[in-house]
């Protein structure tokens, strides 16, 4: 790589680190901000005021807020979150399973929703103005307008209700074989998809579109090129700096948007994991999901930036 794009590829890494660090303080400072008292949550109202005294500083609630940060960030960069409080089992261990489930869901997702978004965006580019065109763009902002509790009921109502196809409770464990998992987080998928598809399926409609304007597209058609040729040979490729910046951003909502998914279909991931331990007050795996949440979706940043300087060569060479 040239001088210039690593000085582009490094100053994007610090800044990403820099928010993430902010983004720490923001979960610590929040989370220590919450009403209640962690001890008196653990212990219940019938505890004296020796043993809450007692908890508290064997929790190290007593001391200054810095110094209960900086142990904090550092054992999460160590990879240790502390135990949870409400069960005291190993945090970073609960959440393994969690995030690999939660990786899961988001990767089938994109495999269904990235193609069928590019798919649906050429598509309405080469039938621009048309019937086609007007009715995938209002579809995709149909799917975009209805919240993703409600899409997930109404496809819960149908198709497991009433057609009974598919499972409502969207549960996986260990020995479940592939297609197994499959069948079962269909539902979740189907409602993930229609939440980032019309987001992506438009930005690549005007992606393209927009490229078509160029005058070397116009030289094309004075060539004779048919319009499926002159979209995949010659507008995709100069498109590409957007759309994938685009999908980028759309897989970091895979992962961290699928709290109220999992909620709704019962899906043992991070989400859920995070809900559960919300209602208890469980102020470390509160920290913990949100830092993992919070590195997910600036990492996915940081990737589609570092893809569109790839693919945008006004980028790659800055004057």
């Amino acid at each position: 790589m040239s001088g210039p794009l690593v000085r582009q590829v490094g100053m994007r890494i610090a800044l990403s680190l820099l928010m993430l660090l902010g983004v720490s303080m923001l979960i610590f400072i929040g989370t220590q901000l919450l009403p209640g008292d962690v001890a008196q949550a653990i212990l219940g109202q019938s505890a004296t005021p020796e043993a809450l005294a007692n908890l508290r500083a064997e929790m190290g609630l007593n001391d200054p807020a810095l110094v209960r940060y900086w142990h904090w960030l550092t054992g999460a960069l160590g990879g240790d979150f502390g135990k949870a409080l409400s069960n005291g089992q190993d945090i970073s261990q609960a959440l393994g399973g969690r995030l690999s489930n939660t990786l899961f869901l988001a990767v089938c997702a994109a495999v269904v929703s990235v193609p069928l978004a590019i798919m649906l965006g050429l598509l309405a580019v080469r039938h621009r103005g048309g019937f086609i065109d007007r009715t995938i763009s209002g579809l995709g902002l149909a799917s975009t307008s209805l919240p993703e509790f409600f899409v997930g009921y109404v496809l819960m109502y149908v198709f497991a209700v009433k057609l009974q196809w598919v499972t409502s409770v969207s549960t996986v464990y260990d020995d479940m074989s592939l297609g197994q998992r499959l069948a079962a987080i269909v539902l979740p998928v189907a409602v993930l998809t229609a939440g980032v598809l019309a987001h992506m399926m438009r930005m690549t409609r005007a992606a393209i579109l927009n490229v078509m304007q160029s005058a070397y597209i116009e030289t094309a058609e004075l060539k004779g090129l048919g319009a499926l040729k002159i979209i995949y040979r010659h507008a995709l490729p100069n498109a590409l700096a957007p759309i994938i910046n685009v999908v980028m951003l759309n897989l970091a909502f895979l992962v961290v948007g699928v709290v109220v998914v999992e909620v709704i279909f019962v899906y043992p991931g991070m989400g859920q994991y995070l809900v559960d331990h919300v209602a208890k007050r469980d102020v470390p795996v509160v920290q913990a999901c949100g830092l993992i949440f919070a590195t997910v979706y600036i990492g996915m940043n940081l990737l589609a930036d570092i893809a569109g300087v790839l693919s945008n060569p006004r980028l790659r060479h800055p004057k």
